[in-house]
Protein backbone atom coordinates (compact mmCIF):
# COMPACT_ATOMS: atom_id res chain seq x y z
CA UNK A 1 0.00 0.00 0.00
CA UNK A 2 1.22 3.52 -0.77
CA UNK A 3 0.11 6.96 0.37
CA UNK A 4 -0.19 8.33 -3.15
CA UNK A 5 1.16 7.97 -6.64
CA UNK A 6 4.20 9.49 -8.27
CA UNK A 7 3.50 13.09 -9.32
CA UNK A 8 0.23 13.48 -7.44
CA UNK A 9 -0.28 16.41 -5.10
CA UNK A 10 0.19 15.30 -1.51
CA UNK A 11 -0.71 18.58 0.16
CA UNK A 12 -1.02 22.32 -0.14
CA UNK A 13 0.61 24.10 2.79
CA UNK A 14 -0.87 27.28 4.19
CA UNK A 15 1.06 29.60 6.52
CA UNK A 16 -1.13 30.84 9.37
CA UNK A 17 -0.69 33.06 12.41
CA UNK A 18 -3.11 31.11 14.60
CA UNK A 19 -3.30 27.36 14.08
CA UNK A 20 -6.38 26.84 16.28
CA UNK A 21 -8.44 29.44 14.42
CA UNK A 22 -7.35 28.15 11.01
CA UNK A 23 -8.04 24.54 12.02
CA UNK A 24 -11.58 25.48 13.08
CA UNK A 25 -12.16 27.19 9.74
CA UNK A 26 -11.04 24.21 7.68
CA UNK A 27 -12.80 21.60 9.81
CA UNK A 28 -16.11 23.41 10.36
CA UNK A 29 -16.52 25.38 7.13
CA UNK A 30 -14.95 22.91 4.70
CA UNK A 31 -15.46 19.63 6.58
CA UNK A 32 -11.87 18.44 6.59
CA UNK A 33 -10.65 16.11 9.36
CA UNK A 34 -7.37 16.33 11.26
CA UNK A 35 -5.20 13.33 10.35
CA UNK A 36 -1.88 14.37 11.88
CA UNK A 37 -0.53 17.00 14.24
CA UNK A 38 3.06 17.70 15.30
CA UNK A 39 5.72 20.29 16.01
CA UNK A 40 8.74 20.16 13.70
CA UNK A 41 11.39 21.70 15.93
CA UNK A 42 14.15 22.11 13.34
CA UNK A 43 11.78 24.10 11.09
CA UNK A 44 10.19 26.07 13.94
CA UNK A 45 6.62 25.15 13.03
CA UNK A 46 3.52 23.50 14.36
CA UNK A 47 1.86 21.50 11.60
CA UNK A 48 -1.65 20.12 11.25
CA UNK A 49 -2.59 17.89 8.32
CA UNK A 50 -6.25 17.87 7.25
CA UNK A 51 -7.94 15.61 4.69
CA UNK A 52 -11.45 14.93 3.46
CA UNK A 53 -13.52 12.46 5.50
CA UNK A 54 -12.75 9.65 3.02
CA UNK A 55 -9.01 10.37 3.45
CA UNK A 56 -8.76 10.36 -0.34
CA UNK A 57 -7.60 13.43 -2.16
CA UNK A 58 -5.24 16.27 -1.49
CA UNK A 59 -4.45 17.26 2.08
CA UNK A 60 -4.20 20.76 3.49
CA UNK A 61 -1.26 21.38 5.80
CA UNK A 62 -1.59 24.34 8.18
CA UNK A 63 1.72 25.75 9.40
CA UNK A 64 2.11 28.10 12.37
CA UNK A 65 5.54 29.45 13.31
CA UNK A 66 6.86 28.62 16.78
CA UNK A 67 9.52 31.35 16.74
CA UNK A 68 10.43 34.55 14.89
CA UNK A 69 13.28 32.89 12.97
CA UNK A 70 11.27 30.09 11.38
CA UNK A 71 10.78 30.11 7.59
CA UNK A 72 7.01 30.34 8.15
CA UNK A 73 7.38 33.37 10.41
CA UNK A 74 9.52 35.09 7.77
CA UNK A 75 7.02 34.15 5.05
CA UNK A 76 4.08 35.63 7.00
CA UNK A 77 6.06 38.78 7.79
CA UNK A 78 6.92 39.28 4.10
CA UNK A 79 3.77 38.06 2.33
CA UNK A 80 1.09 37.58 4.98
CA UNK A 81 -0.87 34.42 5.61
CA UNK A 82 -1.54 32.22 2.61
CA UNK A 83 -0.35 29.39 0.44
CA UNK A 84 3.25 28.61 1.31
CA UNK A 85 4.06 25.59 -0.87
CA UNK A 86 2.72 22.65 -2.85
CA UNK A 87 3.98 19.17 -2.07
CA UNK A 88 4.17 16.40 -4.68
CA UNK A 89 4.69 12.69 -4.11
CA UNK A 90 7.70 11.06 -5.77
CA UNK A 91 8.71 7.39 -5.86
CA UNK A 92 12.42 7.98 -5.25
CA UNK A 93 13.38 11.30 -3.71
CA UNK A 94 17.14 10.96 -4.24
CA UNK A 95 16.63 10.15 -7.92
CA UNK A 96 14.21 13.08 -8.33
CA UNK A 97 16.69 15.48 -6.74
CA UNK A 98 19.45 14.23 -9.06
CA UNK A 99 17.26 14.79 -12.14
CA UNK A 100 16.37 18.30 -10.99
CA UNK A 101 19.98 19.16 -10.19
CA UNK A 102 21.15 17.77 -13.56
CA UNK A 103 18.53 19.99 -15.23
CA UNK A 104 20.00 23.03 -13.48
CA UNK A 105 17.13 23.50 -11.04
CA UNK A 106 17.90 25.41 -7.86
CA UNK A 107 17.46 23.13 -4.84
CA UNK A 108 16.92 24.32 -1.30
CA UNK A 109 17.63 20.79 -0.04
CA UNK A 110 20.28 18.93 -2.02
CA UNK A 111 19.76 15.92 0.23
CA UNK A 112 16.47 14.60 1.66
CA UNK A 113 15.59 15.42 5.23
CA UNK A 114 12.90 14.21 7.57
CA UNK A 115 9.78 16.36 7.58
CA UNK A 116 6.37 16.09 9.21
CA UNK A 117 4.96 12.61 9.73
CA UNK A 118 8.51 11.21 9.48
CA UNK A 119 8.51 11.53 5.68
CA UNK A 120 11.62 12.05 3.55
CA UNK A 121 11.23 15.49 1.95
CA UNK A 122 13.17 18.13 0.04
CA UNK A 123 12.34 21.62 -1.17
CA UNK A 124 12.98 23.13 -4.60
CA UNK A 125 13.46 26.89 -4.90
CA UNK A 126 10.50 28.88 -6.28
CA UNK A 127 12.72 30.34 -9.03
CA UNK A 128 12.89 26.84 -10.53
CA UNK A 129 9.11 26.29 -10.43
CA UNK A 130 7.50 29.44 -11.83
CA UNK A 131 7.51 31.23 -8.49
CA UNK A 132 6.05 28.32 -6.49
CA UNK A 133 7.91 26.76 -3.57
CA UNK A 134 7.74 23.01 -4.24
CA UNK A 135 8.23 20.27 -1.69
CA UNK A 136 8.86 16.70 -2.81
CA UNK A 137 7.87 13.87 -0.46
CA UNK A 138 8.88 10.27 -0.97
CA UNK A 139 5.95 7.89 -1.08
CA UNK A 140 5.81 5.65 1.98
CA UNK A 141 5.65 2.03 0.97
CA UNK A 142 4.29 -0.68 3.27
Amino acid sequence: MTDGENGSVYHIAIAVKNLEEAEKLYTKAVGLKVTHRETVEDQGVKAVMLKPESKEGTAIELLEPTNDNSPISKFIEKKGEGIHHICFYVDDLEASLKVLKDEGMRLIDEEPRIGADNMKVAFVHPKSFNGVLVELAEIKKD
